[in-house]
């Protein structure tokens, strides 16, 4: 039976996070609305449509959404040549690689983005796959990705661990019946991914590859786990 070893991207193997919050902070401004850089950090693993019906609300004009979305798009394009890879990312890719678990990204990113993320990561020879919200109907939080990507990875949701840094991560880990773990490096608290459903929550991808042997991917069950 196949293991799969489902990571998020941003803010999980790249430290882009903040990156998204400035871009999306000026899309905003630019289209005249007012909207505080915290509630961009917690709403930034969406996809773009749920991203901006979670700050704008479902009752605006849809009509600026294509502009907002390519605003941010835009902005953020001008990163591509330097996006900077979180601290062992491609390490630990690699020693789950290694250690037989199929890795696939699970991400909302869009394909441009993706192909440049994966560069900043580096660790493209490890990974057997890529499934994005472009791919299903529902994206994050909701589990239609992580069923995607179980398929992708031929393995059963009991045979994976989840690796996310928002609350939509372990949200739809959860609801996929995947064991998820968390990583501090996007800026969100422990205690909110805890209580979305994170079994153990490691500061970052250096963390995690450490405590790697007392962790949910000790073995395919999930157990263990640093809390």
């Amino acid at each position: 039976m196949n293991r799969a070893a489902l990571f998020d991207v941003d803010g999980t193997l790249a430290d882009t996070n903040h990156l998204h919050v400035t871009c999306w902070w000026e899309a905003f401004r630019q289209a005249g609305h007012d909207v505080a850089m915290h509630d961009i950090h917690r709403a930034i693993g969406l996809p773009g449509e749920d991203l901006l019906a979670h700050l704008l609300g479902n009752d605006r004009d849809h009509g600026g959404d294509e502009r907002l979305t390519a605003a941010h798009d835009t902005l953020y394009a001008t990163w591509f040549d330097r996006l900077p890879g979180l601290d062992r990312a491609a390490d630990l890719l690699r020693e789950l690689d290694r250690r037989g678990w199929r890795v696939v990204l699970v991400t909302s990113a869009s394909e441009a983005e993706l192909t440049a993320l994966r560069a900043a990561v580096g660790a493209d020879d490890a990974i057997t796959a890529t499934a994005s919200s472009d791919d299903v109907s529902r994206g994050k939080p909701a589990p239609d990705p992580v069923h995607h990507a179980l398929e992708l990875a031929d393995a059963a949701a009991r045979d994976a661990v989840f690796v996310g840094d928002t609350v939509w991560d372990m949200k739809a880990a959860t609801r996929a019946d995947v064991v998820c773990v968390g990583l501090l490096s996007g800026g969100i608290p422990r205690r909110d991914l805890e209580e979305a459903g994170a079994r153990a929550v490691y500061r970052h991808p250096a963390d995690l590859l450490a405590g790697l042997d007392d962790s949910p991917f000790a073995d395919g069950s999930g157990e263990g786990g640093k809390q």
